[in-house]
């Protein structure tokens, strides 16, 4: 298929669960024309608690339905998959293009902080893996890096309790656990796709003068940029199409991932699938 047929394509967005359509949100405000179908695999998050073997496994099998979608490039909108199993999934995919969410974001802290103190906010499965440590020192071995891992929230963001004072406090007791001298970082990496949606609260925490970098945003970026190089944007009047596929929990999914999307789902939007 040459480069024009492939303009129509859809871009296909993959997740454990419903955090990553704060990816597919940044990618249909960067791209509104292009077709998108997201798959969250909840009948088996969180991935955080599997192995690696385990990670990689799911990862494949969710991205080959995917691939029988026909799609054009692969966003792998889960930090865990992407720490875990990217080149599996590069492998597998290959030649599809591929893209995960840690190189973008690791790459606009660099960007905005050269050589400097970078606090990564995850769960605790991605602050294990040490992916963004990994990736920030790669580009930039003069940069410092810690890691946080804020699990309580991602309950947060799920229930809708994005910003107010029970948002601030409990950041606020998670930095409290910190050496000091990480209170006050350069750049602050929201390496969870949950977190985007609690944005306000962080810049109201941090220093006026810290880079919040947004993992979801980046990698959006990153997707628009890669299908230009490949001259794969689509150039469709209107906006594009979107399809939502899950493996379990519809009702649950429409729930949540309509605050992740800022508009209401129904059950009905969302098409329930089996690997």
């Amino acid at each position: 298929m040459n480069a024009s047929d492939a303009k129509g394509l859809p871009i296909g967005v993959f997740d454990s669960g419903v955090g990553g359509l704060t990816v597919l949100k940044a990618i249909r405000e960067e791209m509104m024309g292009e077709d998108l179908v997201y798959l969250g695999d909840t009948a088996r998050l969180p991935y955080g608690t599997k192995s690696p073997a385990s990670i990689s496994r799911y990862a494949c099998q969710a991205t080959a339905l995917l691939q029988q979608s026909n799609i054009k490039l692969l966003v792998v909108a889960c930090n865990t998959a992407s720490a875990v199993a990217l080149d599996a999934l590069r492998e597998q995919m290959a030649p599809l293009p591929v893209i995960g969410v840690v190189e973008p974001g690791a790459t606009a802290a660099v960007a905005a902080r050269p050589r400097g103190r970078h606090l990564v906010l995850a769960t605790e499965a991605t602050v294990r893996l040490h992916a963004y440590r990994k990736a920030l020192l790669d580009l930039d071995a003069d940069a410092a890096v810690t890691e946080l891992a804020c699990e309580m929230l991602v309950a947060l963001a799920e229930e809708g309790w994005n910003d107010g004072k029970i948002a601030e406090s409990i950041v606020q007791r998670y930095l409290a656990d910190m050496d000091p001298d990480w209170r006050h970082p350069d750049s602050v990496i929201l390496g969870c796709t949950h977190f985007p949606l609690l944005r306000d609260t962080f810049a109201s925490v941090f220093d006026d003068n810290v880079s919040i970098v947004d993992s979801a945003t980046t990698t959006a970026v990153a997707a628009r940029t890669l299908l230009a190089d490949l001259e794969l944007e689509n150039d469709q009047a209107g906006d594009g199409s979107l399809q939502l596929l899950a493996t379990d929990g519809a009702t649950r999914f429409a729930r949540v991932g309509g605050q992740f999307l800022g508009h209401d789902l129904s059950a009905d939007d969302v098409t329930l699938v089996d690997l």
